[in-house]
């Protein structure tokens, strides 16, 4: 159990140092082109992925910081009960690490910090953080478990 809570802590420090690297080095809405299909930016997300309600008139924070914590005690059970999992806790503590880190955020900001912007010609993805890559990661990880044969 202290294995799969540790990655979470580390993802979620990593996440948090991060946005705290670009708060201190970037003003809202600044770019700084990196390649020709990745800039790093500063970007607050009142919503959810992709910005879902992110102008609903501030009761989503409330609604999200819900979800998140709900999703972090779930997750802590699942861990717990299926500790010995390898595949799918490593995904749940992925998860749980990037829903703390932007738990974090959304309660101590009222947004989250997002800076990692990908793009190719006039085609731009939404602007997301570590704990957004962590989250998508551990994710596609429980997708992944979930083909595995029964023992």
């Amino acid at each position: 159990m202290r294995k799969w809570l540790s990655i979470s802590a580390i993802v979620a420090a990593l996440d948090l140092y991060t946005k705290h690297l670009i708060e201190g080095a970037f003003a809202y809405g600044d770019v700084l082109t990196i390649t020709s299909f990745f800039d790093l930016v500063r970007y607050h997300n009142e919503g959810a992925a992709f910005s879902i309600l992110a102008n609903a008139g501030g009761w989503q924070k409330w609604f999200f910081s819900g979800i998140s914590i709900v999703a972090i005690v779930v997750i802590t059970y699942l861990i717990r009960k299926h500790h010995t999992e390898k595949l799918f806790c490593l995904g749940l503590a992925l998860v749980m690490g990037g829903a703390i880190g932007n738990l974090y955020d959304r309660l101590t900001l009222g947004y989250v910090v997002d800076f990692l912007s990908v793009h190719y010609q006039g085609w731009y993805w939404p602007a997301f953080n570590v704990a957004d890559s962590a989250i998508c990661i551990g994710v596609g990880l429980l997708l992944l478990d979930s083909f595995k044969k029964p023992n």
